[in-house]
């Protein structure tokens, strides 16, 4: 990352984090801001809990997995399926083999023996027709990468590294136990997304870097962010209108949804959590930052502080802005490349709902990016400002409030 950075607790800041001045002010931002912001987060997760079963039975389908043992083309169509013997690994018929009809595609990588699958199990259907092909079983392989994603993280970081991984493991269960949930239940996509970024943003910081002052600045400036890319995602969201109609399966869940579900509401969550991890990784850093300076001039003035980390945030607000908005590119890049291919006109393409929602998505987050650095580092500064009991001039002590 170009620029001045300050690392995440390298230096030694424990004389900050001792300090009865900074410790006041911190309880101060806990009693005021942090508790209610915690008490009003765990009377949202039980308001919005779901309260039954979000399943819908028509679209339950019974699912196996198996190991290809032979395949052949079909006896009446040869040039458009496969015909594979499977024996059943998992789900219905497991320990039994099967034959399972493959459809070919020239995009699709031809089935092979020896290939592990996923299949759907047709339990109405003739006995030849059970069971169909729906795409490989990619298991294993995903499961290696974890493990080596795991094991770099861990080498790396070591016990701190294993918390980080501690709350990735939250952030999913939260995703997909509460906000997927009681979003399908009827509850308000917006609202669930800021509640459950809440929860995921206070598990992630306090089992990664800790219950100490530094946290508590972080979490209350990634909360501060989140609110305004909540609201400013809901404005131009609806400013622009976009109907959320584009959003892969959004129109087939809304079917599905007893009373339908706020599409447009639903990519201002999306956005929402999208725009979390970033925010979270903005808010440590201009905290430790505004730590390391204070610990190497104690006495510095509020307005010092936030100068200096200013300084260090623009470079980390370009390079983290730039990710987000790559980010976000890449996932429309397909849809961007099939537009060249047709000539179609810049200024049309950029009006079309599935590219503006995804350069709402970038810039908006890229603007809660933004304002999450003077918010965290003035809140950073305030804190530790004038601390070791030295005299303030008049002006420096109307800064340090």
């Amino acid at each position: 990352m170009p620029g001045p950075t300050v690392s995440h607790g390298h230096g030694d800041t424990s004389a900050v984090d001792a300090d009865a001045v900074v410790a006041r002010r911190v309880r101060i931002l806990l009693a005021a801001v942090l508790t209610p912001l915690l008490l009003l987060t765990l009377v949202g997760v039980v308001m919005l809990w779901p309260s039954h079963e979000v399943k819908v039975d028509a679209l339950q389908t019974a699912k196996a997995r198996g190991v290809v043992l032979s395949i052949a083309p079909c006896a009446e169509r040869p040039d458009e399926c496969d015909r594979a013997r499977v024996k059943v690994t998992a789900g219905e018929g497991t320990g039994s083999e099967v034959d399972a009809r493959v459809v070919k595609h020239p995009l699709v990588p031809r089935v092979q023996a020896g290939n592990r699958i996923l299949m759907q199990v047709i339990p109405e259907a003739a006995a030849d027709e059970r069971y169909k092909y729906v795409d490989q079983d990619r298991g294993r392989p995903l499961l290696l990468l974890v493990g080596i994603f795991a094991a770099a993280v861990i080498a790396l970081s070591r016990w701190r590294g294993l918390a980080a991984l501690g709350a990735l493991a939250v952030t999913a269960v939260v995703l997909t136990q509460f906000v997927m949930p009681a979003i399908l239940a009827g509850g308000d996509p917006l609202l669930v997304a800021v509640v459950g970024a809440f929860v995921i943003m206070s598990v992630t910081l306090l089992l990664t870097h800790g219950p100490n002052a530094q946290t508590a600045i972080s979490m209350a400036g990634t909360a501060g962010a989140l609110v305004l890319t909540a609201a400013l995602g809901e404005l131009f969201v609806l400013g622009s209108r976009i109907s959320g109609l584009d959003n892969n399966g959004a129109s087939e869940v809304a079917a599905y949804v007893p009373g339908g579900v706020n599409l447009p509401s639903l990519v201002v969550a999306g956005l929402v959590i999208g725009a979390l991890g970033v925010l979270d990784d903005v808010t440590v850093t201009q905290t430790a930052a505004v730590w390391e300076l204070s610990a190497a001039k104690p006495n510095a003035s509020r307005r010092e502080l936030l100068a200096a980390g200013l300084r260090i945030g623009r470079s980390h607000v370009a390079s983290v802005v730039n990710t987000l908005v790559l980010a976000y590119a890449g996932a429309a890049l397909p849809l961007l490349m099939l537009f060249a291919i047709t000539g179609t006109p810049d200024s049309y393409v950029v009006s079309l709902e599935t590219v503006a929602t995804q350069i709402v998505n970038g810039l908006v987050g890229s603007l809660g990016i933004i304002a999450a650095v003077p918010l965290t580092t003035a809140l950073a500064a305030a804190a530790v400002a004038h601390r070791s009991g030295s005299v303030p001039s008049p002006r420096d002590a109307v800064d340090a409030g």
